[in-house]
């Protein structure tokens, strides 16, 4: 898995999570149950996860649909 986004805005999760799923990439929203015991105070932010087979593509995806700079920096090879 590879993330592609870190965030506590649960709008913009939402909404990048929506568009991966109109393009048919899954994702996972990681430590969501942590943030929600931690009181969301924003300690723990969510991080949002694609299958490493699907990276480029969403990362493609989120750049075109105007979120490039919420990206988190692509693994090296």
């Amino acid at each position: 898995m590879h993330e592609l986004v870190r965030s506590n805005d649960l709008v913009l999760l939402g909404a990048i999570e929506a568009l991966l799923a109109s393009a048919d990439l899954g994702c996972l929203i990681a430590d969501q149950h942590i943030s929600s015991l931690e009181g969301m105070i924003g300690a723990f932010p969510r991080r949002l996860l694609v299958r490493e087979q699907d990276s480029r593509r969403a990362r493609a995806l989120l750049i075109e649909a105007g979120y490039g700079d919420e990206l988190r920096p692509a693994p090296s090879s």
